[in-house]
């Protein structure tokens, strides 16, 4: 063994182990590797991978500025310090490094899926689907960088490549469930071409993992659907929702906390940032959200920043409450003592760099499409007073079935509502509620209201209305949405590709007495439900 293999014994332990999930034998091995004098930056980056392993971002960072200390050109650590940054919230910053480090044109894959998977997430799509196309041509066998590209193309718009892509991980891992459970979303399922025997054997109601189990139940959920067996499509919902269900300690009670103390933000706009770019698309979750961005963002002088979550992470910093969520009772409580045109000029900052190519920077209007900031409505005009918010409505239990089949792709406990029926309808009662107090609270030029029911029957003129809210002249761009090549990330990313339908009114008569649990919860809030 020569001097150098000799050394190195260690950190290539280290890496076996780690590859393996020892994380204890890959920890003990970096820190012999550092005793022993071998490369400092190579432990040190290790040892980022474990903390970032463990869900500690914080220690990743530190132990990626210390192998960058060593080594600055350790494209390892930088694509890892881009990830940590990521997971802090930082995403500006996080951009900033996965770009700079991306301009220096690394080989490594793994170094250019980590890479690409931060500027998918921090709205970047073009970009990270051609790292992503580097990764997955140094390594086709990687089946989560074919996943990654398969995802980034599906937000671009480019859904055959897409399809592609799904399919070369499936080549590779026939198991991969979020391969197979993306496949499903591209098209409708027919009786003659599914998935259904794929899925229904990977599918195992004592799976350990409850994400695993989401992916599998609701690809079914949605092949039912798609050939019209709507009540195997709820019994598959269920299925699909009972480890999450389980392992969650939700309880409507503390969102009637988070909603009440929302709604005490509300007060009159006095000190805030004048700048009229910002326009708030708001509402619940699958509703209509990304129609009427799409809509909105086809005209010439607006652009879309996606869902971002920029103003609720201001919020949460400047109050300095040490609370681990970001939306919660206490920071709503903290608001009061913030320096509002300081909140609104640093989120019409990172609201305009955050559209890809720099349209951001000199568009007339700036879309931010955060369902959540709905909560944010009282602080959002105290912070701008002359920004718009736009709230998408829709048919009560349209609104909470939705939800419900909705598969949301995080780990934060907004959305712990959708793993049951009764608690939907019961959050859809707490939304409404809200909506109506901020009709109340604010003037009728800065908050309106838009039903997607109006926006389906009449496009055009619900297009003319709002654009006259918002202060632009109508352009016939507009109906033309499902032209728009901007990057759509929402689960919606294949249907607003298409013209407008109308078959997804009314969806809720479909599954008969299935849903007589979301019913009992609306009537018992006093939700009135229209025919």
């Amino acid at each position: 063994m020569s001097e150098t293999s000799s050394r190195n014994a260690h950190l290539r332990q280290a890496a076996t182990l780690l590859a393996a999930g020892d994380h204890r034998g890959a920890h003990a091995s970096c820190l012999a590797a550092l005793h022993n004098g071998e490369s400092q930056a190579q432990a040190l980056f290790l040892l980022a991978l474990i903390a970032a392993d463990h869900r500690n971002p914080t220690k990743a960072l530190e132990l990626t500025d210390r192998a960058l200390e060593t080594e600055q050109d350790h494209m390892g650590a930088r694509a890892q310090r881009a990830r940590a940054l990521l997971a802090l919230h930082r995403h500006d910053e996080a951009r900033a490094e996965a770009e700079a480090a991306a301009a220096s044109d690394p080989e490594d894959g793994h170094v250019l899926d980590t890479l690409g998977v931060v500027l998918s997430r921090t709205g970047a799509y073009q970009a990270a689907a051609a790292l992503f196309r580097r990764a997955t041509a140094r390594r086709p066998d990687q089946a989560d960088w074919q996943y990654n590209l398969g995802a980034a193309l599906q937000f671009t718009g480019e859904l055959d490549d897409a399809r592609q892509a799904y399919l070369a991980a499936l080549k590779t891992r026939p198991d991969h469930h979020r391969a197979l459970s993306s496949l499903v979303s591209l098209s409708r399922q027919t009786e003659a071409d599914n998935q259904i025997a794929a899925l229904e054997a990977l599918f195992d109601d004592a799976d350990p993992d409850p994400a695993r189990q989401q992916h599998l139940g609701h690809a079914l959920a949605k092949s039912f659907e798609d050939i019209g067996d709507h009540p195997a499509a709820l019994s598959w919902l269920v299925r699909a929702k009972a480890g999450r269900r389980r392992t969650s300690a939700y309880g409507i009670d503390r969102d009637r906390a988070l909603f009440a103390a929302a709604a005490e933000t509300a007060k009159p706009a006095m000190a805030g940032y004048d700048d009229p770019s910002p326009l708030f698309i708001v509402g619940l979750p699958r509703t209509g959200t990304t129609l009427l961005d799409r809509v909105l963002s086809s005209h010439p002088d607006i652009v879309s920043a996606g869902e971002l979550g920029d103003f609720a992470l201001l919020v949460k910093r400047m109050a300095g409450t040490p609370s681990p969520l970001v939306l919660d009772v206490e920071t709503f409580q903290a608001a009061d003592r913030l320096d509002f045109a300081a909140l609104g000029r640093a989120y019409v900052e990172r609201c305009r760099a955050a559209v890809e190519d720099g349209a951001g920077l000199t568009a007339a209007r700036v879309i931010d499409k955060m369902p959540l900031n709905v909560l944010n409505v009282g602080l959002i005009h105290r912070a701008l007073p002359n920004a718009r918010i736009l709230c998408l409505r829709r048919h009560p239990v349209d609104s909470a079935l939705s939800n419900y089949r909705q598969l949301f792709a995080t780990d934060f406990p907004y959305y712990d509502y959708a793993f049951d029926l009764a608690d939907a309808g019961r959050y859809y009662a707490l939304f409404d509620r809200l909506v109506a107090h901020w009709r109340e609270a604010l003037p009728a030029d800065r908050f309106a209201e838009v039903a997607y029911e109006d926006m389906v029957e009449d496009l055009e003129g619900q297009t003319r209305r709002l654009l006259g809210f918002i202060g632009l002249p109508f352009d016939p761009a507009c109906l033309a949405f499902h032209e728009n090549r901007a990057a759509v990330s929402t689960a919606s990313s294949v249907q607003v590709r298409s013209p407008l339908y109308s078959t997804s009114i009314g969806r809720w008569k479909r599954y008969g007495d299935g849903l007589r649990p979301l019913l009992d919860a609306l009537s018992a809030e006093g939700v009135v439900v229209p025919d």
